[in-house]
């Protein structure tokens, strides 16, 4: 893996409404890496992606591939958040929604049609395309963001920022793991920064090169799986008592209760 610089986090904080949602946030992360974000419910987890989409403005400084100034339309080519939820309910066709990640860029017709049908295989959603979107279920609709966010960014003059919330929420087994090895591939592959919300801790072990757990809006933990992945940072974190085994044939640590 080439780690390279992707996003660097200052002294990152949010209130809203008076009430301190992240406090004073530092870290760096990586090109080349998928970092794994934990933590109980309301640890402020979704908020940070959220601030680093720009979606909700925080204080502090956030660097992007080396930069602090971005246009709008420069950042849109090389950083994109998939959120937990869509609002999306115009009846579309999930190609529609797909090609929506060429939006507001520069793209022809001809390549946008071409690379939607590219990250629609990419994503196992090819067989959809010519569903309406609200017709999907909560898992197909997923999938079908995942290639719009792809194809967003397959823009990207430089290095890429993917953004996951959850990406895995609603999907069966068998698509969870096709999403998270997809998003492990574009970060040691194509050296994409991939930063992806979770809950499941086996997820994240199997699939994380770093972890970093939230707790009450400020950091916990920040390393390897096996440095974040203890039973005494676990039963800190969620109150949850576990014990932790290697896995049999690959390695990562697996977390079984107690």
């Amino acid at each position: 893996m080439n780690a390279v610089n992707a996003l660097s986090v200052r002294n990152l904080s949010y209130s809203l409404a008076g009430r301190s949602l992240l406090n004073n946030i530092s870290f760096e992360l990586f090109g080349g890496e998928l970092t794994v974000l934990l933590g109980p419910n309301g640890a402020g987890k979704s908020t940070l992606l959220k601030c680093l989409a720009g979606e909700q403005h925080a204080t502090g400084e956030i660097g992007y591939l080396g930069k602090k100034e971005w246009s709008a339309h420069e950042l849109a080519q090389h950083m994109a958040l998939l959120p937990q939820h869509s609002t999306l309910n115009f009846p579309f066709t999930a190609q529609e929604v797909i090609e929506l990640g060429s939006t507001p860029l520069t793209m022809t017709r001809r390549e946008c049609r071409y690379h939607a049908q590219h990250y629609s295989e990419l994503t196992h959603t090819q067989h959809l395309r010519s569903r309406l979107y609200p017709t999907l279920s909560g898992g197909e609709k997923q999938r079908i963001h995942m290639a719009r966010v792809l194809l967003q960014l397959h823009q990207a003059e430089q290095q890429a920022i993917l953004l996951l919330d959850e990406p895995t929420s609603a999907l069966d087994p068998e698509h969870q793991h096709q999403t998270l090895r997809l998003a492990r591939r574009l970060a040691h592959e194509q050296n994409y920064c991939v930063v992806v919300v979770l809950h499941d801790l086996n997820l994240a072990a199997q699939y994380g090169d770093r972890l970093l757990t939230l707790a009450h809006g400020e950091i916990f933990q920040h390393g390897s799986p096996w440095d974040v992945l203890t039973p005494e940072h676990i039963e800190t974190l969620y109150g949850y008592h576990t014990q932790i085994i290697s896995h049999p044939t690959m390695g990562y640590p697996v977390v079984l209760p107690r």
